[in-house]
């Protein structure tokens, strides 16, 4: 007989409807992740009391832990669908439990809103602007160490982990966010990206900024892509001040 896994899910039927729980049981596969596991329910969804049900609504698109959609709760943490094995976390508990995560508005069940996380990207301009372009032939470079910094800021998917971690991300704070630091770190790093760079800074200062990160550090413990993010929050603390202090000198 093959081993089954019990699976609970959060469910919720519209943004305004409140929330309830349901139990699914299936065969556990070899290589087999959260993202198939909601494959496998959508195919027949039935609990384990027999009771027919909707399909359960989440994110999902590349499955190779590359887009960041599928972010939810998973055994209470917060992870990708697509690169949680069942084989691992069965050896975290007996069952699995599938949340949403919860910085973000709710849409039902399993997915969420995250239009929030792309706003925090509009505001610190995380993007080249292409208005222009250097002279041919002669192309910016970066130096090495420079290039070795800012690639690991590259591989940021926008899955919202980061913010579902932080004490300082909620809907009573008009915080930025960990994910809108780095980048803005990222893009004043990068030749191309430096024309918006006072800009950038401009928005860090401003409220909901930086100030507004409290250091917690649990951000760098949840990225899936272990970007040092507390290290970018650390150089857009100083790069803030100084632009600050050379603002107030120039005015």
């Amino acid at each position: 007989m093959s081993k089954k896994v019990k699976v609970n899910i959060k469910r919720q039927d519209s943004p305004d409807s409140g929330s309830y729980w349901q139990s699914f049981e299936l065969p556990v596969e070899d290589g087999m992740n959260v993202t198939t596991i909601l494959l496998r329910i959508a195919a027949t969804p039935t609990t384990v009391e027999g009771e027919k049900v909707a399909p359960v609504a989440y994110d999902a698109c590349c499955l190779e832990e590359v887009c960041g959609a599928c972010s939810m709760r998973i055994n209470g943490k917060v992870r990708q669908a697509c690169s949680a094995l069942v084989h691992n976390l069965l050896d975290e508990q007996p069952e699995i439990t599938l949340e949403p995560m919860t910085k973000f508005p709710r849409v039902r069940d399993l997915l969420v809103d995250r239009r929030r996380l792309f706003e925090g990207l509009k505001r610190v301009k995380a993007w080249v602007p292409v208005d222009g372009y250097g002279e041919r032939g002669k192309p910016d470079r970066m130096s090495q160490p420079d290039q070795e910094e800012s690639y690991p800021l590259s591989r940021c998917m926008s899955c919202g982990c980061c913010m579902e971690a932080c004490p300082q991300y909620n809907d009573k704070d008009d915080f930025v966010g960990p994910h809108a630091i780095s980048q803005a770190i990222l893009f004043n790093t990068i030749p191309a990206g430096k024309p918006l760079e006072d800009e950038r800074l401009d928005a860090l200062a401003a409220a909901g900024g930086i100030a507004a990160c409290g250091n917690a550090q649990n951000c760098v413990k949840v990225c899936p892509k272990d970007i040092p993010l507390t290290t970018s929050i650390a150089k857009a603390g100083r790069a803030t001040t100084f632009h600050t202090i050379k603002r107030f000198l120039t005015r």
